[in-house]
């Protein structure tokens, strides 16, 4: 095995060097030579985290002048590298005798040849673009049928080992059809595709692959392992783990996978779809793939700490699903093998840190998405139309609330408090503040009282000015915010009794798109309005504006009541803390509430509101930004906490990478547009390398999840580059065209026989001499259970399904969350796996017994266990008992004759004939279990069929 691994960590046509070996016998190669030593040997203490002596190999600028000072090119004798690692003084040699056995001979041949050589440093291979690799020459010119095979067989023949011989067509017709839908071939499917062959050769196999990606059944299959990456769930996954109504996303990843739409545009439309230039309904759909983060509703947490980490996770997730880097692990430190540093990580979450959403139960901001997709063009229409209206309606209101030329503020402000909450009034420049003082309790209401301004005749506006208890930590540390409950304003006239009701009809506020409608602050029987929900990092401001403007007469006093009704999480109370007021007598306010043109835009706002809620809908939630002036700061956490902030950064992409286009405004369009810019070196190959792991077993890099320096090297480093070239260039990101050219090779179409000479020296088959083998995945298990048995339901989309679970394993902390298991015959009792509900708290126990995950985080890859829980559930979990049943009656009914209805079972689950000594102990089966009851026996005989290790296995 390590022969084998050190042959797949050179290049195709490279050969093992031996110890024996000169190092100046040729060129040194950095990437395939030298790195591997400073990783085996210095970066544990001179690395991205541990940095002694202020020196680290995983940056070139610490190691080569002008910056650094280890080793000088071009001579040897002078570099302190090489001084070193051969010193025999034990207190100067490198690596100190604690920390490892000094290198070889042969390392520091190497090290010497390469420092003489010049020194050249080279990024990672996978940190360089791919490029263009011409198809190699090989001696049977005969055997490949796609380019790609020309790879795979220069790279045997170096090796000295022959390729299989080809898969019988009825094996590569259930490989290919499972790989590509989910599902196993029809008998149909089988005879057609037999008779075509017969007739017709390569193009019957041809015909087949087209009709597979032209299947509905082909974008269940692939939205699947895509929902791995971004870890869909139906649940919040913290706390209570309550449902979350998110299935409209997965939906839109089935329809983009069918409508083969190209890889750049899934990306982009996932990552930023709301930034796009009129999005549709579709394109904000696509952003909940980073809402899918987990929430936290239980109570007495924090939520700036759970949004916080959800901001970390779509970094992380992004980093894993799109380019393969462990990037996660520069959260608390720089890198320690990669050249990413750690303020770069903090730069990269820029780009989430200023979305709307925060951790709470109601999943906001979300977007009404019609339950007919056919109406998604009219919901656009309408959406676009009112986001329009209510912007220019805001944009009026806000510039007179923003200008302060229009207000006075007040002074010798009072206050006081309905409760135990302490506030006391301070001066701050022109204006007084009140702020509280110690605890806060909940349900306080602040009476605040003050003169008028002299001069002041009418008041049209009063400006209320909500602000953090410490404005000058808040803007890094937000504080829990507040909401406006109820706000009520009076005149206090002297000589007068009774206070004058200043009867106000509207507030205009400092944001478009308020969580709350403002006006219901206005509303004495409600408990929401004007609010910063739930954090505060900014002063908040609304003009509360009378119907019609109010006299005032000499010494009068204003008198405004703020009344809080809300807290979150149990514990929080959401009560403006400080605050100010200021008074105008500008007509424009007025102006406001009767202007012609406004009303008709009030009116016409309505109608299309009302037109709009007559679509069905569902909720789902989606990314949307923050309006510039309430964006928030992001700051580097020392060792990744989010307590302790260090310098602020503003968002930016790694500099070991190709930079950003510098024309574009650097927001998630714009790093997701860099994502799949053909300067990125790591999205392509990360994409192809997924795709061929699915269908071999294991990826060209096995480790899918790290393309970094600590991964494994590709087995095929020139296919791989190949590969991504022809995915992004000649395919023009089509993941139809590549799946169709892989499934089509030679190398695809191999047998699967394992050849004992290769079986311990390539028991992976990372050579690639031989077909694809493993285990099939947990939904394609059940789903060809289902299909085999007769059962599956065609039924496509919609909310999530509950088929029969076990007793005693549905006990969720929400006892409102209800797993209710539809009745026999009912459709959604047998959907496709890919709508079963998924709780991240209680997996579907089939699909955990067989490696699926949680959905917690981000899988790259799974990881297939053998265990006896598995042989266990298909025997004796509820829906395999149905479908032995269902495929016992589908026997019973295919022949009178017992030997015939087995023979029809075998082909139907097999996709091949089977022999007489089969068809023999079969038979032998069913009249032993069956006796006289022969549909009992024909059960039996259907338990087993679907539980062979050749069903179970592609």
């Amino acid at each position: 095995m390590a022969a084998l691994i050190s042959s797949l960590a050179r290049s195709e046509d490279a050969r093992s060097p031996g110890e024996e070996e000169v190092a100046d016998s040729g060129e040194i190669d950095f990437n395939e030579h030298i790195r591997p030593i400073f990783t085996a040997h210095c970066t544990a203490c001179h690395g991205g985290v541990k940095q002694a002596g202020d020196i680290s190999f995983a940056y070139r600028d610490q190691v080569l002048p002008p910056d650094g000072w280890i080793v000088e090119p071009g001579d040897p004798e002078a570099s302190s590298l090489i001084e070193r690692v051969t010193s025999e003084d034990e207190d100067i040699r490198m690596p100190p005798p604690e920390h490892g056995p000094a290198l070889s001979t042969l390392e520091i041949e190497r090290l010497t040849q390469w420092i003489r050589q010049g020194a050249k440093w080279e990024q990672h291979w996978a940190y360089e673009q791919p490029q263009p690799q011409p198809i190699p020459t090989v001696s049977d010119a005969d055997w490949p049928l796609r380019p790609m095979d020309n790879f795979v067989l220069k790279r045997l023949e170096s090796e000295g080992i022959d390729p299989s011989p080809n898969a019988t067509p009825e094996r590569w017709l259930r490989r290919v059809t499972l790989d590509l839908t989910g599902l196993p071939p029809t008998l149909e499917d089988r005879n057609a595709f037999l008779n075509d062959v017969d007739v017709s050769g390569n193009a019957a196999y041809e015909r087949v692959v087209d009709r597979l990606l032209g299947s509905d059944e082909y974008g269940e299959r692939w939205a699947s392992i895509w929902l791995d990456q971004v870890r869909y769930a139906d649940s919040k996954g913290l706390g209570m783990d309550a449902r979350r109504n998110i299935w409209k996303y997965r939906d839109w990843v089935i329809d983009a996978i069918n409508r083969d739409l190209p890889y750049d545009q899934f990306t982009i439309k996932q990552i930023a779809g709301d930034l796009l230039p009129d999005p549709s309904v579709e394109d904000r759909i696509a952003t909940a793939a980073h809402r899918l983060t987990q929430s936290n509703e239980e109570g007495g947490t924090d939520d700036e700490e759970f949004r916080v980490a959800a901001v970390l996770d779509r970094v992380n997730t992004t980093w894993q699903t799109w380019m393969g880097v462990t990037f996660g692990c520069v959260q608390c430190h720089s890198h320690p093998y990669d050249p990413f540093r750690h303020e770069e990580y903090y730069q990269f979450s820029a780009f989430f840190n200023n979305t709307a959403d925060s951790d709470l139960d109601e999943d906001w901001p979300a977007i009404q998405a019609p339950i007919d997709p056919a109406e998604y063009p009219e919901a656009a229409e309408l959406d676009h139309q009112i986001a329009s209206l209510r912007d220019q309606i805001w944009q009026r209101e806000y510039q007179l609330l923003d200008d302060d030329s229009l207000w006075q503020p007040l002074v010798d402000l009072q206050a006081s408090s309905s409760n135990a909450t302490q506030v006391e009034v301070e001066r701050q420049g022109d204006h007084d503040e009140y702020h509280t003082v110690g605890t806060v309790s909940r349900n306080a209401d602040f009476t605040l009282e003050a003169p008028l301004p002299d001069g002041v005749e009418q008041l049209t506006a009063i400006r209320f000015t909500a602000m953090p208890l410490d404005p000058a930590s808040a803007v890094a540390d937000s504080e829990w915010g507040f909401v406006l409950s109820h706000v009520e304003a009076e005149l206090l006239v002297p000589g007068e009794d009774q206070p004058q009701p200043i009867e106000l009809s509207h507030l205009a506020i400092d944001e478009p798109n308020p969580f709350y409608d403002p006006q219901l602050s206005l509303n004495e029987k409600s408990s929401n309005g004007f609010a910063a929900y739930t954090r505060i990092h900014y002063p908040r401001q609304a003009a509360l504006i009378p119907q019609q403007p109010v006299a005032v007469p000499e010494g009068a006093r204003l008198r405004v009541t703020l009344k809080h009704r809300r807290f979150i999480l149990a514990a929080f109370a959401l009560i403006a803390k400080r605050g100010h007021l200021a008074v105008s007598d500008d007509q424009r306010f007025t102006d406001l509430l009767s202007d012609e043109e406004l009303s008709k835009q009030r009116n016409r706002l309505a109608a299309l509101q009302q037109q709009r809620d007559k679509i069905p809908s569902t909720s789902v939630p989606v990314l949307r930004e923050l309006p510039e002036h309430l964006s928030r700061p992001t700051h580097v956490f020392a060792r990744g906490l989010f307590l302790t902030k260090e310098q602020s950064v503003t968002a930016a992409t790694p500099k070991s990478l190709p930079p950003l286009d510098t024309e574009s405004t650097p927001d998630r369009l714009a790093m997701a547009r860099w994502i799949v810019s053909p300067e990125n070196p790591l999205t392509a190959r990360v994409a192809v390398n997924r795709f061929w792991a699915r269908l071999f077993g294991v990826g060209l890099v096995a480790t899918e999840e790290d393309f970094g320096s600590s991964g494994d090297p590709p087995s095929h480093p020139k296919l791989l580059d190949y590969l991504a070239v022809q995915f992004q260039n000649e395919y023009d990101w089509s993941v139809k065209n590549l799946l169709r050219d892989i499934v089509l090779s030679k190398t695809y179409r191999q047998s699967s026989k394992v050849r004992p000479e290769l079986l311990e020296s390539d028991p992976q088959n990372r050579l690639l001499a031989r077909g694809p083998r493993q285990r099939l995945p947990a939904e394609i298990i059940r789903d060809q259970a289902l299909a085999l048995a007769g059962l599956l339901s065609d039924k496509r989309f919609g909310p999530p399904v509950h088929p029969p679970l076990p007793d005693g394993v549905w006990n969720p902390f929400q006892g409102g969350d209800r797993w209710t298991t539809p009745d026999d015959g009912d459709a959604d009792r047998y959907r496709r796996s890919i709508y079963t509900y998924t709780k991240r708290s209680i997996p579907y126990p089939m699909f955990a017994a067989f490696d699926a995950p949680s959905r917690e985080f981000c899988t790259p890859r799974r990881l297939r266990s053998n265990t006896p829980l598995q042989a266990l559930m298909t025997l004796n979990d509820e829906t395999f008992q149905e479908c032995a049943a269902g495929l016992a009656t589908r026997m019973k009914n295919a022949s009178d004759q017992p030997r015939e209805q087995i023979a029809f079972g075998f082909r139907l689950v097999t996709c091949r004939e089977p022999d007489d000594a089969e068809i023999d102990e079969l038979l032998a089966l069913q009249k032993t279990v069956g006796g006289d009851d022969a549909l009992h026996g024909l059960t039996s005989v259907a338990g087993v069929l679907l539980n062979l290790d050749e069903v179970l296995t592609k």
